[in-house]
């Protein structure tokens, strides 16, 4: 990326009204047969708009075309059964109905490049895809066949590098892998979860990276949050080893976390995505306080590896609210970029 400080959500916006109910996860389709998949399309051109008029740098698709950043991938997938769904604790924090997996998983055909090749039709900016990070997708299913967390993880990484590869093909700048989990599971991780991380990253030429945070700012994740302390070290567990991984870019929660700053030290030469946007409260970021979080962030990054960003998604925003966020998001980091550029 050429632009100093480029601007980007970290993944999914609200969806119109027509096409999904708002502010709600894993929300059902409105639509159904062609009318679904011309209203995906209508709905991503607006989130693009969106972006553009907001001006934010490298564009995504807000997910506008899934009902949920983990099960609309695995659902396209060989080995998993939708019908016979079983209760599970995600990331030991919430209870959830999820599918099962009955048999060896495999991929029949691509799951989102059809929609990259759309998106990347519609905008001569840098645009980022994003794809569930192999950790997260089995913790947001019931193992009934391989009977190891690992063992499933390396199958997904396996099939989610055949996606990367035809996403990049599809001319996708940025392939993000969303790894919440790396904020739980932290011996999984240094063990085998950021291996594994890089085997669905093996063989890309362009940009990767991976998005660790806290969690959509729904009741569940809201309460744990209360939970962590005046001061949320998870990050430190994880990064000494993501700072030595092959992955390109981490994007991370910062603005009104307890997150000390500093821990950005512990992945120094790595490129950071800043999350200065606060996506668990409808208050609206001033310029100015997006500004403060970039200008920590600087003393332990390098400028030209600074790419501001939102903590998380932000489907359960209404639509003006995330307009809104994602302008004062780009006001703030204009604060920077003048500063950088004066001196």
């Amino acid at each position: 990326m050429k632009k100093l400080l480029p601007t980007s959500t970290a993944g999914s916006l609200p969806k119109p009204s027509w096409l999904a109910q708002p502010e709600t996860l894993w929300s059902p389709w409105k639509l159904e047969g062609d009318e679904l998949t011309h209203g995906k399309q209508d709905a991503l051109r607006l989130s693009l708009q969106d972006q553009l008029q907001s001006g934010v740098n490298i564009i995504s698709d807000g997910e506008q075309t899934r009902q949920h950043f983990v099960t609309t991938f695995i659902e396209h997938l060989n080995g998993v059964d939708f019908e016979n769904r079983k209760t599970v604790r995600i990331r030991n924090r919430y209870d959830a109905s999820v599918p099962t997996v009955v048999g060896p998983v495999s991929r029949q055909k691509s799951v989102f490049v059809e929609d990259a090749k759309f998106l990347r039709q519609q905008t001569n900016q840098p645009i980022k895809w994003a794809l569930p990070g192999p950790m997260t997708m089995i913790d947001t299913l019931y193992d009934d066949h391989y009977k190891s967390r690992e063992k499933l993880a390396w199958e997904f990484a396996k099939i989610l590098n055949q996606e990367a590869k035809e996403l990049e093909a599809a001319g996708v700048d940025i392939i993000q892998f969303d790894e919440p989990a790396f904020n739980v599971f932290f011996e999984d991780v240094n063990d085998w979860g950021i291996r594994c991380l890089e085997r669905a990253i093996e063989g890309l030429q362009c940009e990767t990276a991976v998005h660790i945070c806290y969690g959509y700012g729904i009741k569940a994740n809201t309460d744990w949050k209360k939970t962590l302390g005046s001061e949320w070290r998870q990050y430190e567990d994880v990064f000494p080893k993501l700072q030595k991984s092959n992955i390109d870019i981490i994007s991370l929660e910062c603005h009104n976390s307890h997150v000390p700053i500093e821990l950005l030290e512990l992945i120094r030469g790595k490129k950071v995505m800043v999350g200065a946007i606060d996506v668990a409260t409808n208050s609206i970021e001033t310029p100015e306080e997006v500004a403060a979080t970039l200008r920590k962030a600087l003393e332990y990054v390098d400028a030209d590896k600074l790419y501001p960003c939102t903590n998380c998604g932000m489907t359960p925003l209404p639509r003006e609210v995330a307009s809104a966020k994602l302008k004062a998001l780009s006001a703030g980091a204009e604060i920077i970029r003048q500063e950088l550029t004066a001196d």
